[in-house]
């Protein structure tokens, strides 16, 4: 009996990738992991979020899922590594392939992303955050900015 492992691939694209774009994405993983005798599991857009750190000059993405099972495959996760990081260069900016313990169940907690999160919520963080920044801290004593240097 052979060994039958399964895998996630968490994907980040750019923010512009197009519906088609995703799905020609989750096509060609699929054909990769059928050609390798595997099936996939699920495969999840997961949304939009902010980055902690810019990625090729980006401040957003977009997250993937993909959960696929098969026998344990060295050439697969070649051939899936080689398939994200030439055929999709433009479009993944980051992925990442992980093999996943068998006794864990597969549910799992995602964060809202930005097109679910209340716009109000989003403006909120990033006014506190640029006024933060942006403070004088010579004219926050009260004082009108017209009055500093006049005594």
């Amino acid at each position: 009996m052979e060994n039958i492992v399964r895998y996630e691939v968490l994907i980040l694209a750019g923010p512009e990738i197009t519906q088609d774009e995703s799905k020609e994405l989750e096509k060609q993983i699929e054909n990769v992991v059928q050609l390798k005798k595997g099936t996939m599991i699920s495969f999840e857009r997961w949304g939009k979020y902010r980055l902690a750190y810019p990625v090729r000059k980006n401040e957003y993405g977009v997250y993937f899922l993909g959960r696929f099972q098969t026998v344990k495959d060295a050439a697969l996760l070649k051939e899936l590594d080689m398939l994200l990081s030439v055929k999709f260069e433009t479009v993944i900016m980051r992925s990442m392939i992980s093999l996943l313990d068998k006794s864990v169940s597969l549910e799992y907690q995602r964060p809202r992303s930005l097109e679910e999160a209340p716009v109000g919520l989003e403006m909120a963080t990033k006014d506190r955050r640029n006024n933060s920044y942006d403070m004088n801290p010579e004219l926050d004593n009260g004082q009108e900015g017209d009055d500093l240097g006049n005594e």
